[in-house]
């Protein structure tokens, strides 16, 4: 458990990290369309701090457990490095597309394939498998709540504002494309 622990305690800092460094050096360039992120991405930066500081306490301070067994901390840790390295590959693939802000680009185009065959927000997919990771990990009713709950408003708040830009920038195309896919969750939601 003390290995399982160390990994819990690296993978953390590998996710803030990660998360500083996109939102320090991904963010869209002063030609971008870039009125459109109605403050989301401070909302994410509020959100999922406030999420990840809750659950944490909450789990040292209550005892709630989701079930007794040692395989619920690897569960949740999976989950957490699961998320991290598909979002990671998530943002490479969309390249100078990805921006922490809701953005369009010049030449923006509407990616399809991979990922985005069945899901049109993968990036948000994996960032909630991480958080629903922690709280799994923290093995807590209470925190798994804290952990999930605040990340998928503001990523559904977000969702619903940059869908509204993407249908505005490609109209019937966008929309199209909705029809075939889900938001988050493949074949359900």
């Amino acid at each position: 458990m003390n290995a399982l622990h160390t990994l819990f305690l690296i993978s953390m800092v590998a996710w803030f990290l990660s998360e500083f460094l996109y939102k320090n050096m991904l963010k869209s360039g002063k030609e971008d369309k870039r009125d459109k992120d109605k403050s989301t991405l401070n909302i994410l930066w509020l959100a999922i701090p406030f999420s990840i500081a809750a659950a944490v306490t909450v789990s040292n301070i209550s005892s709630l457990p989701i079930i007794h067994h040692i395989w619920i901390y690897y569960v949740g840790e999976a989950f957490i490095l699961i998320g991290i390295i598909f979002r990671f590959i998530i943002i490479r693939s969309l390249g100078k597309y990805f921006t922490v802000d809701v953005t369009i680009k010049q030449d923006h185009k509407i990616k399809k394939e991979g990922f985005y065959k069945y899901l049109r927000h993968p990036s948000y997919a994996f960032s909630l498998l991480t958080s629903l990771g922690l709280g799994l990990y923290l093995n807590n009713w209470l925190s798994l709540i804290f952990a999930f709950v605040p990340p998928f408003l503001a990523f559904a708040y977000r969702i619903k504002i940059e869908e509204q830009v993407l249908i505005e920038q490609f109209g019937e195309e966008y929309i199209k494309y909705r029809k075939t896919t889900k938001k988050l969750i493949p074949f359900i939601y």
